[in-house]
């Protein structure tokens, strides 16, 4: 019998994750489940499985949790008491002790749980860190992570999400983890208001700057913006003592116009649904893969704690002005 897996969650993740579990030759979709039955009614009948409630979604052999962040943790509770393997996008939760108490559970059962830290997956950032670690550029230096949305989200988003450094940049703390193959002893951090005032009404920033360093030295820049006139900004490059390795932007086609005013290109893809395509679809391949083969699957619950204690660093960081040290450490 092939694997399967249940999502909770009808809204735009939960789509893309639904869409994905339904197409996967080796799995079946076991339903949809969400809070809002019509959302799953739909989802549920695109994907051509049944719309099932939430707490049927826990007699399938593995949940993928893609519902709203407050309620993940208690998903993730929930499949664990019941056995099941979890997949649960990021953040498990805002509360770094309410993650930790999740964890604790999850250990104390030895269930499987994947976080959705996607980025891991896509495949020109995961060639990037082939090649480094693979010593094409030598010792490792500085790396520069580069994150830029096309246009802000809507303030009702911006007042739940947990602010810019935890929801939006916490992507790019796992890939610097990722990256730098050591764990960040100093965060610093600079943030202002300069795209959207209803975010500094809602408490947050929507422009931020934030500076890790490892033991060894190695250093590791973030930027991020909700504004990006020109499309999904998403750039990586890495420094060493022998070269370097860039990954840029992903456009819709190669093709390139030459005229007497110069070269033009194809615009950047839009947003995270057309960019991160694929690397969603790599990321299920790699939860099933560990489940079937009874391996442990990356990034766990543990990193999924420290990108969100890196976050929280961040944010202590911008508001005093101060470098901070995040306490990492199991």
């Amino acid at each position: 019998m092939p694997l399967s897996i249940s999502v909770i969650g009808a809204g735009r993740i939960g789509r893309i994750h639904a869409r994905n579990v339904a197409a996967h030759a080796s799995v079946r979709l076991a339903g949809v489940a969400d809070v809002d039955t019509a959302a799953a009614k739909a989802l549920s009948e695109a994907c051509g499985a049944p719309a099932i409630s939430v707490d049927e979604a826990f007699a399938a052999d593995a949940v993928l949790i893609a519902s709203p962040t407050p309620t993940h943790a208690d998903y993730i509770e929930r499949a664990t008491a019941a056995g099941r393997a979890i997949f649960c996008e990021k953040p498990i939760d805002l509360a770094v002790d309410r993650v930790r108490a999740c964890l604790k559970a999850v250990r104390d059962a030895q269930v499987p749980l994947m976080v959705g830290f996607n980025r891991r997956f896509d495949e020109h950032f995961a060639a990037l860190k082939r090649r480094m670690d693979g010593g094409e550029i030598g010792e490792l230096e500085l790396l520069t992570i580069i994150s830029r949305d096309p246009a802000p989200p809507p303030p009702a988003y911006v007042a739940t999400s947990g602010g810019l450094f935890r929801d939006m940049m916490i992507h790019d703390l796992d890939m610097a983890r990722f990256m730098l193959g050591e764990e960040p002893l100093a965060v610093h951090a600079a943030a202002s208001c300069l795209v959207d005032p209803s975010i500094a009404a809602a408490g947050d920033v929507d422009t931020a700057v934030v500076t890790l360093r490892t033991a060894s030295g190695k250093l590791c820049q973030i930027s991020n913006s909700r504004r990006a006139t020109y499309g999904y900004d998403q750039r990586i490059e890495a420094h060493g003592s022998k070269g370097l390795l860039r990954a840029g932007n992903v456009r819709a086609t190669t093709v390139e116009l030459a005229t007497e005013t110069g070269f033009l290109g194809d615009p950047v893809l839009p947003f995270f649904l057309e960019r991160y395509a694929a690397a969603y679809r790599a990321e299920l391949d790699a939860f099933i893969t560990a489940v079937t083969g009874g391996k442990a699957p990356r990034p766990d619950g543990g990193d999924g704690l420290k990108a969100l204690l890196l976050a929280d660093a961040a944010t202590r960081s911008a508001q005093t002005g101060q470098a901070v040290q995040p306490q990492l450490a199991d």
